[in-house]
């Protein structure tokens, strides 16, 4: 890579047996450009993955643009992805936020210092965990289809805009089932969350571009899970919709702990008692 590079950072990680580097060797990083460490001295266990990438793609101007570009915001987040999730296939990582950079490596190796202490704390509270997403939508089909109504027997003794408005009164009232419905299903996904996860972190619900697949999202959040209880957390989760026409749960994962990297400002979710 020619001309002015700045250090894009990836996740922090712990090191212990020095295999990340083979972990990383050949991949890809963000821009294509190669992965490295950047290692604590006082603790050469702990580690900040980076990449140089070009220095005019990444001051505040170009970034600030660049971030109203979905393909090379999507380029940027799936490198950022791929390096994470090699290095938890073999470690506990704290990844970072999206396009973090810093002038050069030793930016971040004193970051990575003045941190240190904070760092470990946090890997060794994620050690063994993984992050489940739970998104909860109200389908569109809810309300049936926002179209002029059909003509049925049922309407024949209504004027065209009473059978408009009884139909549309009709959607009103099974969207707002739906709603409830929905309402009903959050509070099953937190019953079943609370015999397996051991933190929650509550998401925005999605919206426009991002918000893909069908129907509105309205519950947006992210559990953290113990690795031994990852399935049985899905399977029970995944049950929440149950008997709710008009609701969906999705759930994603399992992924490294990206909504939980910093301790979480919502209050965790207490363990049910054995």
């Amino acid at each position: 890579m020619t001309g002015s590079t700045v250090s894009y950072t990836y996740a922090v990680a712990r090191d212990a047996d020095g295999s990340l580097e083979d972990a990383l060797a050949g991949l890809p990083g963000v821009a294509d450009a190669p992965v490295r460490l950047v290692r604590a001295e006082q603790d050469a266990d702990v580690v900040v993955a980076v990449s140089p990438v070009p220095m005019q793609d990444f001051d505040e101007d170009a970034l600030r643009a660049n971030l109203e570009d979905l393909d090379w915001l999507e380029s940027v987040a799936r490198a950022h992805h791929r390096v994470i999730e090699a290095l938890a296939a073999r470690t506990t990582v704290l990844p970072l936020r999206l396009a973090t950079v810093y002038l050069d490596d030793e930016r971040v190796r004193l970051m990575l210092e003045d941190r240190r202490q904070a760092f470990t704390e946090r890997l060794s509270a994620l050690d063994a965990h993984v992050e489940w997403g739970v998104k909860i939508y109200v389908e569109a089909a809810a309300g049936q289809p926002d179209e002029p109504p059909p003509d049925t027997d049922a309407d024949t003794d209504l004027s065209p805009g009473r059978a408009y408005l009884s139909h549309r009164r009709a959607q009103r009232h099974a969207r707002e089932d739906a709603y409830r419905d929905a309402e009903q299903a959050a509070r099953r996904v937190e019953d079943a969350a609370r015999a397996y996860a051991v933190d929650r972190v509550q998401h925005r619900p999605q919206q426009g571009e991002l918000a893909r697949g069908p129907g509105e999202n309205v519950v947006n959040d992210a559990y953290l899970v113990p690795q031994q209880h990852a399935e049985g957390f899905r399977t029970d989760v995944l049950r929440a919709a149950e008997g709710l026409p008009g609701v969906r749960v999705e759930v994603t994962g399992p992924w490294a702990p990206y909504s939980f990297a910093t301790p979480a400002e919502a209050a965790p979710l207490k363990r049910a008692a054995p």
